[in-house]
């Protein structure tokens, strides 16, 4: 069972990358982005769609950074407070 479901993730990871490389030759028109003071650029569609995807994605991290920070920073003090729980005597 476990190796019909591995076989099967591959298969829907193939299918995705070929879904998505499929989009992207579709999308190669190039694109105007215009900016403050009349500055442009021109870029293929999938491109930019790519790199607007990755600062979400940087920004989502970012987002989350804080309190995955704080969550590792409980974990080790309950880890040092354990330790020093079984450190010492058991109270009798």
């Amino acid at each position: 069972m476990k190796r019909f479901i591995n076989q099967l993730s591959w298969v829907s990871r193939a299918l995705l990358f070929l879904v998505i490389f499929a989009f992207a030759l579709l999308n190669t028109e190039p694109v105007t982005l215009r900016f403050f003071l009349g500055r442009t650029w021109e870029l293929p569609m999938i491109l930019v769609l790519l790199v607007f995807f990755a600062l979400g994605a940087a920004t989502g991290i970012l987002a989350c950074l804080s309190r995955l920070l704080g969550q590792r920073r409980e974990i080790q003090k309950l880890a040092r407070a354990l330790r020093a729980g079984r450190a010492s005597p058991p109270h009798a």
